[in-house]
């Protein structure tokens, strides 16, 4: 029987506030396999942990995050957004994936290039759509990716080759076990994400899927205990 990775969405953010370091330890420490993280860049260029291009939704002002600079936005939120390189830091040995909306080819060269530079790609890996990941993959050739998918319509061969990845990345409603058994068939893993009630989890388990990203680790934990995965 195949093991299930568990994935944190942002960290375990039913419980803190998603994509800071608090979140990322509190998912780790209630069971998560690997951490879901987003990563964009401030106006001076440096990752940090942030889903949205403004800083509106969680922390009230409306101010795009490529206008200030990481000292701006560390006076802003009072040191709750954490750079990259701290939320590796924090991390420890546990897995992180990365996910990089809207990220340019230089942005992608910077994120992929701290990485290294902290020693931490063993344990790091990428998702997001096409374009994103084969700027991943021109960065890093060893980089772990699993390539966002959002169409029952397969990746041409063509794109697998290219960008190589490791799995294929679905919204949850879209991961049959038709789909992933043609898949597995193909040599691929299937993650699915964000699935957050057990009746969806116990579907994706009997589907067969590899990972499942939820903000509700305490569930999974429940239904993967009861599927022994």
């Amino acid at each position: 029987m195949r093991t299930l990775t568990a994935v944190g969405h942002r960290g375990d953010p039913y419980r803190v506030r998603e994509n800071t370091l608090p979140s990322i330890r509190s998912a780790f420490a209630r069971g998560a396999d690997a951490v879901e993280i987003d990563v964009r860049l401030t106006r001076d260029g440096v990752p940090v942990l942030l889903h949205d291009e403004s800083l509106q939704r969680l922390w009230g002002y409306d101010v795009r995050l490529d206008e200030v600079t990481v000292a701006q936005l560390k006076e802003l939120t009072q040191g709750w957004v954490p750079t990259l390189r701290d939320a590796l830091m924090a991390a420890g040995t546990g897995q992180l994936m990365l996910d990089l909306p809207g990220a340019t080819p230089e942005a992608v060269r910077t994120v992929v290039g701290l990485v290294r530079e902290c020693g931490a790609g063993e344990r790091t890996s990428y998702c997001a759509g096409p374009n994103t990941m084969l700027a991943v993959r021109a960065a890093d050739p060893a980089a772990a990716i699993a390539l966002t998918w959002t169409t029952l319509s397969p990746p041409r061969r063509v794109l697998i080759d290219a960008v190589a990845p490791r799995w294929l990345n679905y919204r949850f409603g879209l991961a049959s076990r038709e789909l992933v058994h043609a898949l597995h068939r193909d040599g691929l893993l299937v993650s699915a994400w964000t699935a957050d009630t057990k009746r969806t989890m116990k579907t994706l388990m009997a589907a067969g899927v590899d990972s499942i990203t939820t903000n509700r680790l305490d569930a999974l934990a429940t239904v993967r205990a009861e599927f022994g995965r």
